[in-house]
């Protein structure tokens, strides 16, 4: 992680931090650092992290279309797998209702 981390913008590792933190509070997670960004994956990845010049693209597929106005993209995937984006500028953008997504993309993932 700390090779990945070395050339990303400083708002990014926090952000990270408080993301995989809550993910791995879940259960088993394998955390890989790819060039675009961080993926999370139980068989299959549930969540990115991806860093864009002022913040974080947080992308996660849950069973259900999410109404909010932070979503910033969305793609129907199949009829039970919607993809979502939002944008994190801060740590403290990752609220509870974040971490709701992430825990239903977590546990909505197969194993």
């Amino acid at each position: 992680m700390e090779e990945y981390f070395a050339t990303g913008p400083d708002f990014e590792r926090p952000i990270f931090e408080v993301v995989r933190e809550h993910v791995e509070s879940l259960g088993p997670v394998l955390v890989e650092p790819v060039q675009v960004g961080v993926f999370f994956k139980r068989s299959r990845t549930f969540a990115q992290l991806r860093p864009k010049t002022r913040w974080v693209v947080l992308s996660f597929i849950v069973p259900m279309v999410v109404a909010d106005n932070r979503i910033s993209r969305r793609v129907t995937v199949s009829t039970n797998r919607t993809y979502h984006e939002t944008k994190l500028r801060e740590p403290s953008d990752v609220d509870d209702e974040v971490r709701a997504w992430l825990t239903e993309a977590y546990l909505s993932s197969p194993d």
